[in-house]
């Protein structure tokens, strides 16, 4: 039995947890952090809102078409759609999909940020200045996912019930009024808070593991690139792990 792959797996398990405690220790002035946080926190939403507002319409729309489709017997009211496509926009389609977006987008980008930093040895320089690399580095864009990810996810909540009610008036499956009678009637408060819990814990996974892959690249260009890939498709699938925790735990 080969366990290499097992031991490189709890190597970069336990380099992640280090680098992870490393990002909390040696702060230093809470005004540079603020203004890094701050950076960080609107880049993220600012570079990302019209992706989010463009997948999310368009899921939300294709949610309602198909939900109208396989709903075919007449005894069953046009409000249950609305219910569907809402409790799906909430629980699973605004947070989880918008976060694999993201994931792409702002994890592939701190990735790379980092691991150009790290190949040109600008890290290197900011160690030899006596400043903790990981916390200057790492902090802000973690601290900014937390902030962002919940604003994006329930701005995509909103586009994906814009999507779906539009979609169900053009197509004639759903007025607006039935729509909204049956996402109202179905509404859970605690919906959102396990949107937002979601929310918090993809942003936290996507910001970590990214900001990882960056931080310990060896090589080149090349291997900057490999691992703003490797980012991307460690963080999804930390995310679907994630997703089927917390909804086996909190629901």
């Amino acid at each position: 039995m080969n366990l290499n792959p097992l031991l490189k797996g709890f190597e970069d398990l336990g380099r992640y947890l280090l680098l992870l405690a490393r990002s909390f220790t040696g702060l230093l002035r809470f005004r540079l952090y603020w203004q890094l946080w701050t950076i960080e926190s609107i880049q993220m939403g600012r570079d990302s809102i019209f992706l989010v507002a463009i997948i999310s319409f368009f899921v939300g729309a294709v949610t309602t078409v198909q939900t109208a489709y396989q709903i075919v017997s007449p005894f069953i009211p046009k409000a249950t759609i609305g219910a569907i496509v809402s409790t799906s926009a909430i629980l699973e389609l605004a947070p989880t999909v918008t976060s694999l977006v993201l994931a792409g987008r702002i994890g592939s980008n701190i990735a790379s940020q980092i691991g150009s930093m790290r190949v040109s040895e600008q890290i290197d320089a900011l160690e030899v200045m006596g400043i903790n690399s990981a916390t200057y580095l790492v902090l802000p864009r973690l601290l900014g996912a937390l902030f962002s990810f919940p604003i994006l996810v329930i701005y995509a909540c909103f586009v994906a019930h814009a999507g779906g009610i539009i979609a169900g008036a053009f197509t004639g499956a759903v007025n607006p009024t039935q729509f909204a009678v049956g996402a109202r009637g179905f509404f859970q408060p605690f919906q959102l808070v396990f949107m937002l819990i979601k929310a918090v814990t993809f942003g936290f996974i996507i910001s970590t593991v990214s900001a990882y892959q960056g931080y310990y690249v060896k090589g080149g260009a090349l291997e900057v690139g490999a691992a703003s890939t490797r980012a991307v498709v460690v963080s999804c699938l930390m995310i679907l792990v994630a997703d089927y925790v917390l909804a086996q735990l909190l629901l």
